[in-house]
């Protein structure tokens, strides 16, 4: 049994990139450990590890010493990552509310000439600074004083840098104003600055916290198809056994409404068994002794007994949960366009106070190094915008409410940033592109008319125990069209993607796919294969039926196309994006309906566990990959993708796996989602602009530029002119981007 172990862990008290640089760093110290992966937009690491080196109670102990937390509890994994969130919303928005409650006073004791010529107007203003910086502003110092260490230039340590120096320098004028006054200077305090650009930022990290999307509700709702225990009957006896102490071999009882905790044969007993969630199917099947019955689904009627065959973590269940937490964990956290500013600004803005305090020395005349030390300082308090903090999330939230305006759900705003550089669009054909509710349309036997009623029967009981979506077609065609009734089979086995081989009387016959017609090198004869031609030449679906390796019978099923598919791939084409269709359909059929929809990229007979290696595949050929589809087979290819999109009349787990959902299932939402996307991140870049350069205007006047003109260096004036004319820009450029249409 192999030793190295992959997990995924929720991370505690990990809001910034320093703080995911710190967990990774604390754990790669530690042996055994062969690869970490820290998600900061999920707050989870994915460890690779050898157990003989480093438990992972090891792994937690080594977390912590660094400040943080991994949660090891498989069961309040997800519980415990959604309170730690809530907690962090809650605090935000108990912060904004402070931090506002303190801002209107300032604003109107700097606004105000009644209190302007008060002695004691300045000391409350400072009293009111302080307990602003102390209360809501201590994280950005925290931060900043991390990201020093690592060289890292992030908006906390520009927020940290103007209001730190804006403070301190009030401060010195406050009690010792005559230093300046003495020199010919006013002594200007900024207090006003400090809260204003701290209550922006903290402003804007709520609304951020609020527009990022929920990432565990996916795992949440397949964790919460678990029960938490089961009935283990022993002899005589039945004992409830916690789900993690359920062992191999054990036989469980499963009540009517219960779920079934683990994956196993029913040995006793029948009933109906509600699949939807895993197969997305509404109607219950029949399970009785012999059939596999699959954790998470839920009995409907009857009491039966399953022996357990996997259980825990060996389940299908699980190994969905897994697969969806190592997909969502490989995307690699949004790089957030502000940080990148703030990273090219700084530098910036440092130089300049530098070569300002440098020029002021060297050419500045009488009192150089104090007119130095105060236009070096002046540069340092200008130098950040309060409007910085907002025009990241400003601009995600108009862009999210945009979306679910015209039926987009966003679900996490990292989605608006990463769909505009997509290049290639994959699409689930059945329930994507067309409606998913296939129809019969012709049926081709190849055998004496005198057999075909028994036949039929035994298609019926076969399409009975099918776990395949096509089944249920078959199933309405012959039993309430035809009035055929079902003989009572022998046995049978689900083969997932391919179909279903059952024996009636010690015959064996089986229904499929392509795939298992070729298994049983069932070959097609005559005006037969002549008919298959013009069936897939039309784009129908094809299902084989045979006995041995002949075969018996050919039917093709129709799923009629959307309305909108075909205009909706033509303008995702012009828009230059590259689009393939996915289908479990044959070749010839998946070309005839590419051939309708214009799409030159066709991937056909693909199984459900085919999906996630495919969307893999294209990203290793560097590729920015969306996958559009609707059923629980397709939630790993949607976690892994780039960017996932779900359809709204899917599964409750595709939606939940998806980043995005199409409310009304309609393919003409994807270039408006693309659109959106395209517009947000503009409005982004240009809230920055905005943000930006009446602050950079200002700096030159802050550099002392124009002092031997007219005489006068940065006053408070200049700075809010400075800071209210680019908070109102960025808020009226985002209110303008909210009326345009999509």
């Amino acid at each position: 049994m192999s030793n190295i172990i992959h997990k995924t862990f929720p991370v505690l008290n990990m809001h910034t990139a320093s703080c995911a640089t710190n967990v990774e760093r604390a754990i790669n110290d530690e042996p055994g450990i062969i690869e970490t992966k820290v998600n900061l937009v999920n707050n989870t690491v994915y460890i690779k590890y050898d157990k003989k080196h480093i438990t992972v109670g090891e792994i937690r102990a080594a977390v912590l010493s660094a400040g943080y937390d991994i949660i090891i509890d498989q069961e309040q994994q997800i519980y415990q990552q959604e309170q730690e969130h809530t907690k962090r919303y809650h605090r935000l928005r108990t912060e904004v509310i402070g931090a506002w409650v303190f801002t209107v006073p300032m604003l109107l004791l700097s606004v105000s000439r009644i209190f302007e010529h008060l002695s004691y107007t300045k000391y409350i203003m400072l009293l009111i600074s302080l307990m602003v910086l102390v209360l809501f502003g201590r994280e950005f110092f925290e931060n900043a004083w991390k990201q020093m260490r690592k060289k890292m230039y992030r908006l906390d340590l520009l927020v940290a840098v103007s209001t730190g120096v804006a403070f301190l320098f009030s401060v010195f004028n406050v009690f010792f104003a005559e230093f300046w006054t003495s020199r010919g200077f006013e002594a200007h305090t900024y207090f006003e600055l400090t809260v204003i650009i701290t209550t922006f930022v903290i402003t804007g990290k709520f609304m951020e916290a609020k527009a990022k999307g929920s990432s565990t509700l996916a795992i949440r709702n397949l964790m919460g198809l678990r029960p938490k225990s089961a009935r283990v009957l022993k002899g005589e006896e039945k004992t409830d056994v916690p789900l993690k102490e359920l062992k191999v071999g054990d036989h469980i009882i499963v009540h009517p409404g219960e779920k079934i905790p683990i994956d196993g044969i029913v040995i006793d007993g029948a009933s109906y068994v509600n699949e939807s969630m895993i197969t997305g199917e509404p109607l219950p099947i029949e399970k009785g002794v012999g059939s596999k019955v699959t954790a998470g689904t839920v009995n409907q009627r009857g009491k039966f007994v399953v022996r357990a065959e996997k259980v825990g973590e060996d389940t299908f269940l699980a190994q969905i949960i897994r697969m969806v937490q190592e997909a969502q964990n490989t995307k690699a956290p949004v790089k957030r366009i502000v940080d990148k500013a703030v990273g090219v600004y700084l530098p910036i803005v440092a130089v300049v106070a530098l070569l300002t305090f440098g020029g002021w020395v060297i050419f500045g005349g009488e009192y150089n190094v104090a007119k130095g030390v105060l236009a070096g300082l002046s540069v340092l308090i200008i130098a950040c915008p309060c409007a910085l903090g907002l025009a990241t999330p400003i601009a995600l939230w108009v862009g999210i409410n945009k979306g679910a305006n015209h039926h987009i759900l966003i679900k996490d705003a990292v989605a608006l940033e990463q769909t505009p550089q997509i290049d290639t669009l994959v699409l689930d054909k059945t329930g994507t592109i067309t409606e998913g509710s296939p129809t019969i349309v012709g049926w081709l036997w190849a055998t004496r008319q005198d057999k075909e009623d028994e036949y039929k029967q035994i298609l019926l009981a076969a399409e009975a125990k099918s776990d395949n979506p096509l089944a249920l077609s078959l199933m309405e065609e012959l039993a309430i069209q035809q009035n055929v009734k079902p003989v009572d089979l022998d046995s049978y086995v689900n083969l997932p993607g391919k179909g279903i081989i059952v024996k009636y009387q010690g015959d064996k016959y089986w229904v499929g796919g392509k795939r298992l017609k070729e298994e049983h090198n069932a070959e097609i004869n005559g005006p037969l294969n002549e008919m298959l031609v013009r069936y897939e030449g039309k784009g129908y679906g094809i299902v084989y039926f045979g006995k041995d390796n002949e075969l018996l019978a050919i039917i093709a099923i129709a799923d009629q196309m959307k309305p909108t598919s075909i205009s909706a791939i033509k303008e995702l084409r012009r828009m230059g994006l590259s689009v393939t269709m996915l289908t479990g359909d044959s070749e010839r059929s998946a070309q005839a309906v590419a051939h309708k929809l214009t799409i030159q990229s066709v991937k056909a007979e693909v199984l459900p566990d085919e999906k996630e290696s495919y969307i893999r595949g294209l990203q290793q050929q560097g590729k920015k990959v969306a996958m559009v589809g609707d059923g629980i087979n397709d939630s790993q290819a949607l976690a892994c993708a780039d960017v996932s999109i779900a359809m709204g009349k899917g599964t409750d787990i595709a939606m939940n796996v998806a980043m995005i959902t199409l409310m009304t299932s309609d393919l003409s939402l994807l270039p408006r989602t693309i659109r959106l996307s395209k517009r947000t991140v503009k409005l982004i870049k240009q809230n920055l602009f905005w943000a930006f350069i009446f602050n950079v205007i200002a700096i030159p006047i802050a550099a002392g530029v124009f002092y031997p003109v007219s005489g006068f260096l940065l006053n408070p004036m200049i700075a809010g002119v400075a800071m209210t004319l680019s908070s109102v820009s960025v808020v009226l450029n985002s209110f303008f981007f909210d009326r345009g249409k999509l």
